[in-house]
């Protein structure tokens, strides 16, 4: 089996069996091997002068070997930050958590769905199993990647920056098998669901001291060294080692999780890579979002794979609606708007990256699952459901 089939194989088998429990679970065999240390998703969003995050896990229970931090940058624009807030937080064996933001501190028992209320009253702190809140068809998903990579496998020809020119029937089975699941009606293969979820809400100003714009990302980490870590939904699964073997595009996601922050930009080579396979889905190269039509080269990716790269998830604090997911994104191109952006529970964000990353729109290529079957909240506290 050559190493493309192989890859081929992994990456559909991949999506199916780990991508069923959250957006960032195609990981690596290292975190894998212990759940509690998988982030499944980030979600942040403001509302009432307050910064919303939530974290999942894709244990049932938080770890007390490890440590759960918010990282939350804030600055006047998109990209350049002068001040970071770390929120981490801490179990004890008996599930009691201690978080700290500055001089601020939670300690006790945070499974009430009240929440726990920290010291100086600026947090307010949820830990527990919720209904998991990430919906996606997955099975659409699979065959729709299936179409894509036997067209490649079969010698379907690429352009000179990479992007495969799929015929238009070819195009429109994978839009076909994308929003159905096996033929009939797309189904949520994650209904039902339960994750660990560690929800904080903490008022705006103890972090955005540097200014509005905000840039967040989550890790685990066991004795000063990152585990896993995540910004936006499917960056890190969806455009690093896509069409590699299973033992190459490990070794990239290990080093992807432990990479420190200045070392993020080393993946962007990677990620342009993949997106160009991405750019031909809707059967017309060059029309990704941020790409540039008249370059022969991968050059044409690179403007988002360098956002794409700087892995945090921005949001408008000075915003007062949340109703889009990368708004905050469009912000930093010029494209200037009155949304927070980041990413509340009830985003559709799967079908907002797919379509960006293949026809420069918010919209246009659905996986025809547009809700969770326990629709969440996103201004009633811990905006997760019960499971």
């Amino acid at each position: 089996m050559s190493n493309y089939r192989t890859a081929l194989l992994f990456t559909a088998l991949g999506v199916f069996a780990a991508a069923a429990q959250a957006s960032d679970h195609l990981d690596t065999p290292t975190v894998i091997a212990d759940p509690a240390a998988d982030i499944g998703d980030l979600y942040a969003w403001t509302s009432d002068s307050r910064l919303n995050l939530v974290m999942t896990v894709v244990a049932a229970k938080f770890s007390d070997r490890l440590r759960y931090s918010f990282h939350v940058d804030s600055g006047r624009h998109v990209g350049t930050t002068t001040v970071t807030v770390d929120i981490d937080c801490e179990f004890d064996v008996a599930n009691r958590i201690d978080c700290r933001a500055g001089d601020d501190r939670a300690r006790g028992d945070a499974s009430g769905t009240a929440g726990l209320v920290s010291e100086r009253r600026h947090l307010r702190v949820f830990a527990g199993v919720r209904d998991d809140p990430f919906f996606n068809n997955v099975r659409g998903t699979r065959a729709a990647l299936d179409v894509a990579g036997a067209a490649m496998q079969a010698g379907v020809p690429h352009d000179t920056a990479g992007c495969p020119r799929f015929d238009a029937p070819t195009v429109a089975r994978i839009a076909d098998e994308w929003r159905h699941t096996e033929g009939h009606a797309a189904t949520n293969l994650l209904a039902g669901w339960k994750t660990a979820a560690l929800v904080i809400s903490v008022d705006l100003a103890v972090v955005d001291r540097g200014g509005s714009r905000l840039g967040v990302w989550a890790t685990v980490s066991q004795a000063g060294a990152t585990l896993d870590r995540m910004g936006r939904a499917l960056t890190g699964n969806a455009l690093l080692g896509t069409f590699e073997t299973a033992d190459a595009s490990n070794r990239r996601k290990e080093q992807y999780n432990r990479a420190p922050r200045d070392g993020w930009a080393a993946f962007a080579p990677d990620i342009a890579h993949n997106l160009a396979i991405y750019d031909g889905f809707d059967g017309q190269c060059g029309n990704q979002w941020l790409a540039v039509q008249n370059a022969t080269d991968l050059t044409r990716y690179d403007a988002l794979a360098r956002l794409l790269a700087d892995d945090r998830l921005w949001i408008n604090a000075a915003a007062r609606e949340c109703r889009q997911y990368l708004a905050a994104e469009f912000d930093f191109v010029g494209a200037l708007n009155g949304d927070c952006g980041g990413r509340t529970p009830t985003y559709d964000a799967v079908d907002v990256f797919r379509s960006l990353l293949a026809n420069g729109t918010t919209s246009g290529l659905s996986d025809g699952v547009d809700r969770d079957e326990r629709e969440p909240s996103d201004s009633r506290f811990p905006f997760l459901v019960a499971p």
